[in-house]
């Protein structure tokens, strides 16, 4: 009787603690899906395939990815808190923060790279045989003619001080081309090949697919790829509205986890077919696989009877055993010097203040050392850009800037 007794009292304890365990679960708040932004572009591929490869259910975090418009929608939403985080111009955050493409001061955080490489300036069939894959030393001369024609050539690019931006001036300057007789436009990516089927520009810098798809559809050629521009250069990365980054630290790190294996996995040249077919598809970035799966196996071909260029160990990158994926705060001060340079600025910003603010070094780092990933220790020291062989060093980013008049 005893034994029955102690057993009865043994039974009811745990009936009441499981009772009390389902209330507090029933109670207890669920966490809100981690919502993130893409614009339809190849190097969406990491936030994608993460999604598609059921990397983020791995990590234990649920996540819902949404197709944006524009950079400056993926902007807005990223600064209310309707996205927690997006695929974003690696340039944005700060392009925002010191009022150049948007309210100064707005805060937005860098957690880590995406991708290098991999986008490009395609220039109008009209410049066919006039100028050439690279060879920047033509394009003055022939733009300058056109201008004295017809006093305007339009340039587009995505968003004021983002990458294409940035890519799209540095190109100019090196050609010899005014840019304050040229005009410079905004257009999401996505539109980029129609605008030019109507004759709206004359040219655009933007990410794949679009450049491959306006020599598929005959209307323009690649000048230039931007891997050949600044070799390994930052492109995109995942940027975080500045609440989430602090009330879900941990769930941020989760997501990161999964973007970096998903990374990885891009990076097997054998994947990469299966991931063009995948961010081909209409919910995703809407364009034919082939072209995207060329230009991510590094083979473009470059229209107006250029040929082919193959790239070797520069195209589209999406690790490069951890190189690809650590913010540089030097990168962004590069950035942030050409706003200066390209007169979006009036004087330098506090350069390093800024990068501190705005880059989550010690969140990536602690996000790398988990996964066993090398972090580069090559932040802060000088880089050089193919296109001009200038030296930036990122300790005296005022240093030999070449300001455009």
């Amino acid at each position: 009787m005893k034994k029955f007794t102690l057993y009865s009292r043994f039974t009811g304890i745990s009936l009441i603690l499981a009772l009390l365990l389902v209330g507090f679960m029933a109670t207890a708040p669920k966490k809100e899906p981690i919502k993130l932004g893409f614009i339809p572009l190849t190097d969406c591929a990491p936030i994608v395939m993460a999604k598609e490869l059921g990397l983020f259910a791995k990590y234990g975090v649920e996540v819902e990815v949404t197709k944006e418009a524009s950079w400056a929608n993926v902007r807005d939403k990223l600064l209310t808190g309707e996205l927690d985080g997006a695929h974003c111009l690696f340039t944005m955050p700060f392009s925002v923060y010191t009022g150049v493409g948007g309210k100064a001061g707005s805060e937005m955080k860098v957690a880590m790279i995406l991708n290098n490489n991999g986008q490009a300036i395609t220039l109008s069939k009209d410049f066919c045989g006039k100028v050439g894959f690279k060879q920047t030393a033509k394009v003055g001369p022939v733009v300058a003619a056109k201008l004295k024609a017809e006093k305007e050539v339009t340039f587009a690019m995505t968003f004021p001080g983002g990458t294409h931006d940035l890519w799209l001036r540095t190109w100019l300057a090196a050609a010899g081309v005014n840019q304050k007789t040229s005009k410079i436009i905004t257009i999401p990516p996505p539109q980029m090949v129609a605008n030019m089927k109507v004759g709206n520009m004359d040219g655009y810098c933007v990410g794949e697919p679009w450049n491959g798809v306006a020599v598929k559809q005959g209307i323009g050629f690649t000048q230039i790829s931007t891997q050949d521009i600044w070799k390994h250069h930052p492109e995109k990365a995942l940027v975080v509205n500045k609440k989430f980054s602090e009330s879900r630290r941990e769930d941020l790190k989760l997501v990161m986890k999964a973007v970096m294996e998903a990374c990885k996995w891009l990076d097997v040249p054998a994947n990469r077919k299966k991931a063009a077919a995948v961010i081909g598809r209409g919910p995703y970035v809407n364009a034919p696989a082939d072209v995207i799966e060329a230009r991510l196996m590094g083979t473009y071909e470059l229209g107006c009877d250029q040929g082919q260029q193959i790239y070797r160990d520069d195209y589209m990158l999406f690790h490069r055993a951890g190189n690809v994926n650590f913010p540089r705060k030097s990168h962004v001060i590069w950035a942030m010097a050409q706003f200066v340079r390209f007169g979006y600025l009036k004087e330098g910003p506090d350069y390093k203040a800024i990068a501190d603010k705005l880059v989550m070094t010690d969140l990536y780092k602690e996000v790398a050392n988990e996964m066993k990933v090398k972090v580069p220790d090559d932040d802060m020291k000088p880089f050089t850009l193919n296109i001009d062989k200038t030296i930036f060093d990122p300790n005296k980013p005022g240093e030999n800037l070449k300001i455009v008049q």
